[in-house]
């Protein structure tokens, strides 16, 4: 992080990222000394409610963050910077968006939990366009030139006010991971599939250490209190995901539960045990994953975009990745047996032992679609198998160069082909 002291000092010229959390009111055109360079500007958490016309000086410019503002509009200053690639106002309070704020190389564009409503035709004239997060906004419809974005791999349209699917995304050649939870038309008077993980009182457990953090909330590890476990009935090791309030990047945290208690039990599946639902707190209680499991992959970068990225140097023999991969197979058709689509089917969100053994979690960016056309669920299983081929194309791109020749390497790399192919 820096400073507007260093800035205005002239020490950070020729600097390629610059990052400034001062409370502030107006853009500091000091900024734009650094036009040779800059190629990352990080806004965030300041009290911004415009930018001036000028930043298009910034010739260099391809990521701009400033989420955490007080925007009401997208400025349209952005669209005039030649090499703005990356926009990202995440949980300001914008309620405007218009065609001259959406910069022509838009390659990932973040507007989740802010006030729109609408989204202008020219979106779909933003052919480079991969990642677009929606979620947390007031939309009733999405753009009809949607369907030209032939190149959006990844969307998210959850929690918003969608009153009927978006058929614009059916024939959208590349998407793969797709939410849509917490719409109007997700509801449905179809039958709901009954639960049978019971729901307990949050004083059963007291929570401990921190396990992990992710956008819908913190997990913890967790110990039974006092006889709340008397009868052995559950594992004695538990952890407890104690969801957020708000919406998140993904969509509603009630919407991530409800997809985890459809789905059920799987053994490649982190197992749900019981869940609180109160005013007080909405959580889910879950069996302790074992220490000796590891995360498989790392998220995206800013260069990948929508795709995965693994520690330099790791790398799996062909017949782990083949063990890895036909499981996650057996957990894609148990998602899609019971009208689940995951919405995130990653590496990064898939666990792994040396024997090969998988846990698959994190349900965030997960929706139910059981109420929705035949034609829709077909189609939106066949989005989520596009990801799941990005999935083993990822895993080969580790693959032990001595395997590349094998059997099992060439019949998993035609694999990816044909599933293309039907795609």
């Amino acid at each position: 992080m820096h400073t507007l002291a260093q800035l205005k000092a002239g020490k950070l010229i020729g600097i390629k990222r610059l990052q400034l959390v001062e409370s502030l009111t107006e853009f500091p055109m000091e900024i734009l000394t650094l036009a040779e360079s800059l190629e990352i500007l990080d806004l965030s958490n300041n009290q911004l409610t415009s930018l001036p016309k000028e930043i298009a000086q910034l010739r260099h410019l391809k990521i701009i963050f400033a989420s955490n503002n007080c925007f009401t509009e997208l400025p349209e200053a952005l669209g005039d910077c030649p090499k703005l690639e990356m926009v990202g106002f995440k949980s300001n309070q914008i309620k405007q968006v218009s065609a001259a704020a959406l910069p022509m190389p838009l390659r990932w564009l973040i507007l989740t939990d802010n006030q729109i409503s609408y989204l202008p035709e020219a979106l779909g004239d933003r052919p480079r366009l991969q990642k677009l997060a929606l979620a947390g906004n007031q939309l009733k419809r999405l753009p009809k030139s949607t369907d030209q974005l032939l190149n959006l791999e990844l969307l998210r349209i959850s929690a918003n006010q969608l009153l009927a699917f978006p058929i614009q995304v059916l024939n959208l050649p590349k998407l793969a991971w797709f939410a849509f939870a917490g719409n109007p038309f997700c509801s449905t008077s179809a039958e709901t599939k009954p639960s049978t993980i019971p729901v307990i009182d949050a004083s059963h457990y007291e929570l401990q250490e921190v396990l992990g953090r992710g956008a819908s909330g913190v997990i913890y590890k967790a110990k039974w209190v006092d006889a709340a476990n008397q009868d052995n009935l559950w594992p004695n090791e538990i952890a407890v995901k104690v969801f957020k309030g708000e919406v998140t990047s993904d969509g509603y945290p009630q919407d991530e539960l409800d997809a985890c208690l459809r789905v059920g039990e799987h053994h490649n599946l982190v197992k749900p045990i019981a869940r609180v639902v109160d005013a007080e707190q909405l959580a889910l209680v879950m069996e302790l994953i074992p220490p000796h499991f590891k995360n498989l992959g790392l998220p995206p970068n800013f260069d990948t975009c929508t795709r995965d990225t693994f520690e330099a140097g790791f790398e799996l023999p062909i017949n782990t990745i083949k063990t890895i991969v036909e499981q996650m197979q057996r957990v894609f058709e148990h998602l899609h047996n019971n009208q689940v689509c995951h919405g995130d089917l990653y590496a990064h969100n898939t666990l792994f032992d040396a024997q090969g053994n998988i846990i698959f979690g994190d349900f965030g960016a997960a929706s139910t679609y059981q109420g929705l056309l035949p034609m829709i669920q077909e189609t939106i299983k066949e989005m989520e198998e596009r990801a799941f081929i990005h999935f083993i194309d990822d895993l080969l791109s580790i693959c032990r160069i001595e395997d590349k020749e094998s059997h099992e390497y060439q019949a998993l790399k035609v694999l990816t082909f044909e599933k293309v192919e039907l795609c």
